[in-house]
């Protein structure tokens, strides 16, 4: 038996690599100071989909949410063997928190169709965990939490372990279901050069729209318009044109979306900056290091 999947992945600013330029004044992340990367555990959801394509076949969906850079982690998708890539671009869904996330994403995967969704325990930029659980239940689905693995896949009905801290839990349930899944359960496959070479060109109408403005600079709306649908339509034909949708086309309640329908509001941010008589300097080596931990057990910071 076959199965569609839907893998939800997001393109989050390297928390690795943090400056003072992280955050805007209004608690938002400054997504511009940071260099952009592929959520390292949707990843993980997405080599599970693979990996259930590979023994039962089917087709696996990405969907991501964001700014139309975002979708280079689509085309990075497609590399590693997604069949299909949707963007949902829409100014109205900026400052978005988990629950008007989870809502936006429950329409588009709705319009989509699966038997399976699947996306990463949580996003670094976050660490809520919180859209998987709450788009399951907007789906009106299962969801089976922190998967470690996939223990079977029979007909509609799937196992899987999951892990619960001090220990793992095997649940079974009915498709259709949700999945989260950890950075334990898999090592994802990296691109294949065969499908980079052939979705290298993959791009979405924002993005040719954009390409062709910077071409033509003198050129009028009308003339525009016309170069970005025929570039499209060549796109379309050869199975390169990467789906873009808005809030409207997927049917989301405004209400719900942005920051008007986001609860989450943030009370204050507070910068830690560290004073230079709370820091010191250690030598690397073994005398300087031992000196420092005998320190440590002085002063009760360690034990």
């Amino acid at each position: 038996m076959a199965y569609n999947c839907v893998v939800l992945i997001k393109q989050v600013p390297d928390t690795k690599k943090i400056t003072g330029e992280a955050m805007n004044e209004d608690g938002t992340v400054n997504r511009a100071a940071l260099p952009a990367i592929f959520n390292p555990e949707d990843l993980n959801a997405l080599e599970s989909a693979l990996q259930i394509k590979d023994r039962f076949g089917g087709k696996i969906t990405v969907i991501t949410m964001g700014l139309p850079a975002a979708s280079e982690i689509l085309r990075d998708s497609l590399y590693r063997g997604a069949d299909d890539a949707i963007l949902i671009t829409d100014i109205r869904c900026a400052a978005s928190d988990t629950l008007a996330t989870s809502h936006i994403l429950s329409c588009a995967v709705k319009k989509v169709g699966y038997d399976i969704v699947l996306c990463g325990r949580q996003a670094i930029d976050g660490d809520t965990a919180q859209v998987g659980p709450q788009l399951a239940e907007k789906l009106g689905v299962p969801q089976i939490t922190y998967v470690e693995e996939l223990t079977e896949l029979d007909g509609k009905t799937i196992t899987a372990r999951r892990n619960i801290g001090a220990g793992w839990q095997q649940v079974r349930t009915k498709l259709p279901v949700l999945l989260t899944v950890t950075s334990d359960a898999n090592e994802p496959r990296v691109a294949a050069a065969k499908k980079m070479m052939k979705f290298k060109n993959a791009r979405t109408t924002i993005e040719i729209e954009q390409k062709v403005k910077m071409e033509n600079p003198g050129a009028g709306e009308a003339d525009i318009e016309a170069l970005v649908e025929h570039k499209c339509s060549e796109l379309e034909e050869k199975g390169l044109l990467i789906k873009q949708w808005d809030l409207d086309f997927i049917g989301a309640d405004l209400n719900w979306c942005g920051r008007s329908g986001s609860p989450t509001k943030v009370h204050r941010i507070q910068s830690i900056v560290l004073a230079a008589k709370e820091s010191k300097d250690v030598p690397a080596n073994e005398k300087e290091i031992s000196g420092l931990v005998h320190e440590l057990i002085k002063d009760r910071i360690i034990s």
